[in-house]
């Protein structure tokens, strides 16, 4: 699996991880088609994978994902913005023309 995270995009998955996670924990990211880009997100830290899901390390952190986040996810940049009308995770997939951001919640 082939996963780019941007710095920021690392950056805040950590951040969540030490606001809301324990040693052990991961960041769950759910991707499904959907969203301008094709794809949509679900985003969390869990302290383990769930039963469908492997753990993934990017960059040191523990991502928790589905096969099927794993096959849509292969060759996607993953990155955060904070801009005054948006705030959340961009996907940068070169097989998709335009881009979908998630947030937090």
């Amino acid at each position: 699996m082939n996963l780019t995270l941007t710095r920021s995009a690392a950056r805040f998955m950590r951040m969540m991880l030490a606001a809301d996670g324990t040693p052990g924990s991961g960041f769950r990211l759910s991707v499904s088609p959907g969203g301008c880009s094709g794809l949509s997100a679900e985003i969390g830290v869990a302290a383990q994978p769930a039963e469908n899901e492997a753990c993934v390390t990017v960059d040191g952190i523990p991502l928790f994902l589905t096969a099927q986040s794993r096959i849509l996810l292969h060759d996607v940049t993953v990155d955060f913005v904070d801009t005054m009308t948006s705030q959340g995770l961009v996907f940068h997939d070169p097989k998709q023309v335009a881009c979908s951001t998630s947030s937090a919640g």
